[in-house]
């Protein structure tokens, strides 16, 4: 029987080497990464198996695929990296430095909207902590929350309907969402009044795969036809002129300023989306993550009022 395994500094480096291969899907594209050759990513990848006692993944003609106990240790490994990352940062603290790393979760096409102040908090943040690196990623909206509840990222700025256990949500702003149809389809020179719900609900619809809650969301029984989970692919396809679909107002709005793009009975169909903040509740944060999440309490007005 194998006794726990203890994590010492060349498992590590053995771990990192992994996660490069799972980043990357195969052993080359890695070696590249880490500008080291191909059969040392392999010599590490047998050595991390032995170390273990089972395969981590399958590699071959048929291409690299991981094993479902790959995918755990991969899963493991990233946390850890988070958690070392995490006790640098609080050592830091200790010496009284904002220094380490800050990790932030944020939506797609968020950049457009005038609302959204993460660039001002971002400024602001730099002249208390010039020293943090920071981390930004973008997410589905269902997994922002968790990936802070997991402590994969310290905090998220996001929007999603069904809250969960262990976060607290700080009100940033809305951001309203109209339908929209593109330029070369049918709809685009016909008046409000002509689009009737029949009318509409016969169009093919593009759809946002992460609403869950579409009851909510759909105000006809749109036919769907076309999903995605980024907004930029829904507005590709709405532009194609085959399809009408829910956008953001202000990333919509060069569209429509071009002539692109048309909104449809913008005052009836649509809905509201509230930005907020998401911080973990029930795990102190580091001073790193805690000095950001008071400047966007600080710079971001809602948030202020909340």
């Amino acid at each position: 029987m194998r006794s726990l395994m203890r994590v010492s500094g060349s498992d590590l480096r053995l771990l990192q080497v992994f996660d490069a291969v799972v980043r990357h899907g195969g052993f080359a594209a890695a070696a590249v990464d880490l500008n080291v050759s191909q059969s040392t990513i392999s010599n590490h990848m047998t050595a991390l198996e032995e170390r273990l006692g089972f395969v981590l993944c399958q590699r071959g003609r048929g291409g690299f695929h991981m094993t479902e106990k790959g995918r755990a240790v991969w899963e493991a490994g990233r946390q850890l990296e988070k958690a070392l990352q995490d006790f640098s940062t609080d050592v830091a603290s200790v010496r009284g430095e904002l220094r380490g790393e800050l990790r932030i979760g944020i939506l797609d096409a968020v950049v457009s909207d005038p609302a959204n102040r993460l660039a001002d908090v971002i400024a602001a943040y730099g002249r208390i902590a010039p020293h943090v690196r920071l981390v930004i990623a973008q997410e589905r909206p269902q997994d922002l929350q968790q990936k802070v509840l997991d402590g994969l990222y310290h905090c998220a700025i996001g929007s999603y309907r069904n809250r969960i256990d262990g976060i607290v949500y700080d009100r940033l702003h809305d951001e309203r969402h109209s339908l929209y149809c593109g330029r070369l389809h049918e709809a685009f020179d016909a008046d409000d009044a002509e689009l009737t719900d029949a009318r509409l609900a016969a169009m093919p619809f593009v759809h946002r795969g992460y609403w869950r809650d579409e009851d909510t969301l759909r105000q006809l029984d749109w036919r769907i036809e076309a999903t995605v989970f980024q907004i930029e692919p829904q507005l590709i396809l709405i532009q194609s002129g085959r399809y009408i679909g829910l956008l953001p107002n202000h990333y919509a709005a060069e569209g429509v300023a071009a002539g692109t793009l048309r909104a449809i009975r913008p005052e009836e169909i649509g809905y509201t989306c509230e930005f907020e903040l998401f911080s973990p509740r029930n795990r102190r944060p580091s001073d790193v993550a805690a000095a950001f999440i008071e400047t966007v309490r600080t710079v971001w007005p809602s948030a202020q009022d909340a």
